[in-house]
């Protein structure tokens, strides 16, 4: 679980962040979502600890982050996993190389217990040819699920996931919102989604965030968004006819 208690940050005379305050439970997918500038990207970072809040706390399970040791900072980031919007993928590395990656920076395993560990990863996210592969020999939605089996194969208790569907077509981009709820909820992970995605929303949203202008506008999930006359969230999340036919047609119960 991850508690955020009245976060606020700033940058020079631009407040970001003012005031938010969120539970994000474990074995559930919890959505950050918000128009462009509404802080998600920041809220993100204060979590990953990139950026010192000015403001407030986040607390990891049972401690805040300011109460943990140097060393104890340092194990949390070892629990720590994250898919990164454009993959992130070593070019020059194999897969099976990229997703070893973690283990030899955080680990002491010797090399046949990481190898292993990679092939049960790789088997999980169904890319068990794929090892000598390299990054530019495959798509682009296996490359999405390379970096998913990298962020979690050092068994994180947290996963946080930037705008992970980002150019996919939208086959690929369920496909890849599916294998993250079936994780989060097979391995009990607290997982954490930025995204402008509204089919996973509708998809996965077991938990809604919606910042505008640095505020908490509303929380939920991806039923009671169907049911919510908040104009604010109405107007961003059905944008498009096509969603606004949708919602038309929940709330006709078809």
């Amino acid at each position: 679980m991850i508690k955020v208690e009245n976060l606020h940050k700033s940058f020079g005379d631009l407040d970001v962040l003012k005031g938010i305050s969120t539970t994000f439970e474990k074995g559930q997918t919890n959505l950050i979502i918000g128009q462009s500038g509404s802080g998600k990207t920041v809220f993100l970072k204060c979590m990953l600890g990139l950026f010192t809040p000015d403001d407030g706390y986040i607390c990891y399970g049972s401690k805040t982050y300011e109460e943990l040791t140097p060393k104890k900072r340092r194990e949390l980031r070892k629990q720590v996993g994250m898919v990164f919007q454009g993959g992130a993928l070593f070019d020059s590395m194999t897969v099976e190389e990229n997703v070893m990656f973690p283990l030899k920076m955080l680990t002491k395993a010797k090399k046949p217990e990481m190898k292993d560990r990679v092939y049960e990863v790789l088997k999980r996210v169904n890319l068990t040819n794929a090892n000598n592969k390299l990054p530019s020999e495959i798509s682009g939605g296996m490359q999405k699920r390379v970096s998913i089996a990298r962020a979690i194969v050092n068994r994180p208790k947290f996963l946080f996931c930037d705008e992970p569907n980002s150019g996919l077509d939208p086959r690929t981009a369920t496909v890849i919102d599916n294998l993250i709820q079936e994780i989060t909820h097979e391995f009990e992970i607290t997982t954490v989604i930025n995204t402008h995605d509204m089919n996973s929303v509708f998809e996965i949203g077991e938990k809604i965030v919606y910042l505008e202008d640095g505020h908490l506008a509303w929380e939920g999930n991806k039923d009671l968004i169907h049911k919510t006359d908040n104009k604010a969230v109405t107007d961003f999340v059905y944008s498009s006819d096509l969603f606004r036919k949708v919602r038309v047609a929940q709330q006709k119960g078809y």
